[in-house]
């Protein structure tokens, strides 16, 4: 009922409108009109009263539910389902549990706050209130569970893309799937899967994008090695605007690969934004470390590095933590 309320301000486009007109046509009472309005500014919305003429809305709030960011969706099917949150754990851990049940393509669950925001290889991720985009898209695609962890590959390319084209940032993509500007990390991807023999039962992609985070919010382990795109363009960004960018720029993605099956028709613009090929990296598991010159991204998703000896080597994601010789990349 509260956002039908809302809808009621939006409509009517700055001008006021009386509670009782609206009680009337939501079939509800003027005190209960009066709580939903006390919600609606507890959430941030600037709502003006007169006893003569009603209620004004004056302006909205920079919070990414379902009815702030439907005028900036360009999407067909991802992200015209959300679940919103004020404050979760984790938005990944809610869409995984929720995917065991019937659920819609392409249902996105976003929140203002995680409390227990995760990253690759079991890392914390810093959420910060109102500063960032953290959300999970909800997916269950007619592939082979063989191919589904490809989809970090249109997942990252998507999120540089949209930083790209919303906020004039020159975000590059650290295989396989962090973003990157000015050598420190920008964005996060972590997805993860569920499936049976040949099915897959769901997919959930994790996207966390430092938007209008300060150094200060990162703490100092962090600092060195993470940066956000206020920070990098030195003005705050739309969140609404970015988020529904990423959505659009993974939708087409995400169209062409299950279409054809493979990554092969934007695998070298994922390439031509890597900030790893024809480096000295090392790679980082639980075994060993080592270091090669990253050469190549096969049409697995796969890194491809040539070692010291001369032998090229493939490395799976899941396999290793990448870094540059000299800092983050």
């Amino acid at each position: 009922m509260r956002n039908k309320i809302l809808e009621e301000l939006k409509a009517n486009s700055g001008q006021a409108v009386s509670g009782e007109e609206i009680s009337r046509r939501l079939g509800i009472s003027r005190t209960a009109v009066w709580k939903h309005i006390s919600k609606l500014r507890s959430e941030g919305y600037r709502i003006e009263s007169n006893t003569n003429s009603g209620y004004k809305l004056l302006g909205n709030p920079d919070i990414l539910s379902s009815i702030e960011l439907e005028p900036f969706l360009r999407t067909e099917f991802v992200g015209r389902n959300i679940v919103y949150f004020d404050s979760i754990d984790s938005t990944t851990t809610y869409a995984k549990k929720r995917a065991e049940d019937n659920f819609q393509e392409g249902t996105v669950v976003i929140a203002d706050e995680q409390t227990g925001g995760r990253g690759r290889l079991g890392r914390h991720w810093v959420s910060t209130k109102g500063k960032g985009i953290w959300m999970t898209i909800m997916l269950k695609p007619d592939i082979l569970p063989y191919d589904g962890p490809k989809l970090a590959i249109a997942a990252a390319l998507a999120a540089a893309n949209a930083i790209r084209n919303c906020c004039q940032l020159n975000a590059e993509i650290k295989w396989p799937n962090d973003i990157v500007a000015g050598g420190k990390k920008l964005c996060g991807i972590l997805i993860e899967m569920s499936a049976e023999a040949d099915v897959i039962k769901y997919i959930v992609i994790g996207i966390g994008i430092n938007a209008n985070m300060d150094n200060d919010d990162f703490g100092q382990e962090i600092s060195s090695t993470a940066t956000s795109v206020s920070i990098e363009t030195g003005k705050p960004v739309s969140r609404k605007a970015l988020a529904a960018s990423v959505m659009f720029e993974f939708e087409q993605l995400y169209k062409v690969f299950i279409r054809n099956g493979s990554i092969k028709d934007f695998l070298e613009d994922y390439k031509s934004k890597s900030t790893v090929l024809g480096k000295e990296v090392r790679l980082i598991s639980k075994k060993e470390e080592i270091t090669g010159i990253a050469m190549d991204i096969s049409e697995e998703g796969h890194l491809v590095v040539r070692l010291a000896d001369g032998s090229l080597r493939e490395i799976m994601s899941g396999e290793v933590s990448v870094r540059g010789m000299y800092g983050y990349i």
